[in-house]
């Protein structure tokens, strides 16, 4: 896992590298310079003029020492340095004369609202401010960060877009970057959608910082790496029988909404279930017995809706919820079930939204079952958030209370656990905002429930399986294509890249 730690914790690891490698500040800016300096050459080509916009302390001495790394890789280089009244830092200074040493690169210094016109060719770099930023930005900087924004150039920041907050919301303005080559850890506002506007595409780059320090640093909040799916997955041997791999109750649909079971049964069978039954309204029988013979099936008594679950305690899990409905008949059944079964299930869709009008059956879920609301049924049970910062922490609050495994879906799903960790999905794309996709991430869930692994790691191997298929399918499609049932035909494709 990839920790995601905070300004003040990067601020330690980056005294202890210096501490005990012997190395000074000046020598750890020049490998985030060259790390920065290495992913941009292989993005961007020379031909392109650059305008480096630097800030008197030392996220503006990466700026320098970036503009005198790529002067020497042939790139035209133009160098702007905002002044103000508190002064330079001593490792700025420093890179600063190494530039006038050179005497190559022109540096322009603004004192005043006259700034250097950008073209639609010209990429800048933002070294502004770092993320030690503690307040809004006002008068001349602010004046600067609005002319970069005002232009179509390609913007490209220094660790965090200017004016941005890494840990709390941003409030003022701030530079708006096409890219962000962010070093050694992901700041936590990267992976809100409120923030988006700002940082762009990002990328982590390693600098370098002593890994015996960053192993012990204490986190809470993680990205998941594809070796993490990889330690998670087990092998599977040659005597082994489906009986090994669980019996998964998947309960859904409703007149209309049958699709739902389809689809969530479907990506539990592919995903790895031994066996899987689909209890379903007797409207759906024919629909399931033909698009899907590889299931079982159990008819409830009603025609058009769930009204009865059969004896939950012959499956080693149930995944509950999508496309169920929010009838009266329904959540009575749902009630029943919660009073006799007591092991991990999965919650999704109607199920989430049945408990949202009956908030005191949250006592009756299992512990270390798996929700897995999109935000709105996530405020409807638990109520609304100023922002995604606040979310988070109310989320993370709600699963120690409550002991659950929470999945906040959308673009960097976030899995909160009982113990207060926060897991942050990197796989998916805008393709899968589609009807039934929740229904897909319910089967595969259930599937590694049902044979045996913890909630945790059923959540964290399914969100990233499910994310990983989404995105094989798009290499076939674009974003506007890509259905439930292609996320279904790409989950062995995922299996297979994650095993191979």
């Amino acid at each position: 896992m990839k920790k995601i730690l905070n300004t003040a914790q990067i601020r330690e690891a980056d005294k202890f590298t210096i501490e005990h490698e012997s190395i000074t500040s000046i020598d750890l800016m020049e490998r985030a310079a060259k790390a920065f300096a290495k992913k941009y050459v292989k993005q961007f080509s020379a031909s392109r003029p650059v305008k480096i916009f630097c800030g008197p302390g030392n996220n503006g001495g990466d700026g320098l020492a970036i503009a005198r790394l790529l002067h020497k890789k042939r790139y035209t280089i133009q160098v702007y340095i905002l002044q103000n009244n508190s002064g330079f830092s001593d490792d700025f200074i420093l890179n600063e004369q190494k530039l006038k040493n050179k005497n190559r690169i022109p540096l322009h210094y603004i004192t005043d609202c006259i700034f250097p016109t950008l073209q639609e060719n010209d990429v800048v770099i933002d070294a502004l401010w770092g993320s030690g930023l503690s307040k809004q930005i006002t008068g001349l900087a602010e004046n600067l960060v609005k002319h970069i924004n005002e232009h179509k150039s390609t913007t490209v920041s220094v660790d965090i877009p200017s004016g941005m907050y890494a840990n709390i919301p941003t409030t003022g303005t701030a530079i708006q970057a096409d890219f962000t080559y962010t070093f050694e850890s992901p700041k936590l506002g990267f992976l809100f959608a409120e923030n988006y506007e700002y940082v762009g595409e990002w990328k982590v780059l390693d600098i370098g910082l002593t890994p015996t320090f960053l192993d012990e640093i204490n986190a809470s909040h993680f990205l998941i790496q594809e070796d993490d799916i990889r330690n998670i997955l087990r092998t599977r041997k040659k005597f082994d029988h489906k009986g090994k791999f669980g019996h998964a109750l998947i309960v859904a649909g409703s007149a209309g909404k049958i699709g739902a079971a389809l689809l969530c049964s479907s990506a539990c069978l592919q995903s790895g279930a031994g066996l899987v039954t689909a209890h379903i309204p007797r409207i759906g029988n024919n629909i399931l017995q033909t698009g899907l013979p590889d299931a079982m099936i159990t008819l409830d008594n009603h025609e058009n809706m769930i009204t009865k679950i059969p004896i939950a305690e012959n499956y080693s899990a149930i995944g509950i919820g999508s496309g169920i409905g929010i009838q009266s008949l329904t959540q009575q059944a749902f009630i029943n079930l919660l009073s006799r079964y007591r092991k991990p299930m999965v919650i999704d869709a109607d199920a989430i939204n049945i408990l949202s009008l009956n908030k005191g059956w949250l006592e009756y879920i299992p512990k270390g079952s798996i929700f897995t609301p999109h935000i709105k049924e996530f405020e409807r049970l638990f109520g609304k958030s100023s922002n995604s910062f606040d979310r988070i922490k109310k989320q993370q609050e709600l699963s120690i209370t409550h002991k659950l495994i929470i999945i906040l879906k959308g673009a960097y799903s976030s899995i909160s656990t009982p113990e207060g960790i926060v897991y942050f999905n990197p796989t998916g794309n805008p393709g899968m905002a589609k009807g039934g996709s929740g229904d897909v991430l319910t089967g595969i869930i259930t599937a590694f429930l049902s044979q045996g692994y913890t909630s945790e790691q059923a959540a964290i191997a399914g969100v990233y399986l499910h994310g990983l298929a989404g995105n094989l399918a798009l290499k076939n499609k674009t974003n506007y294509n890509i259905t439930a049932s292609d996320q279904i035909q790409h989950i062995a494709n995922a299996f297979k890249k994650i095993l191979s």
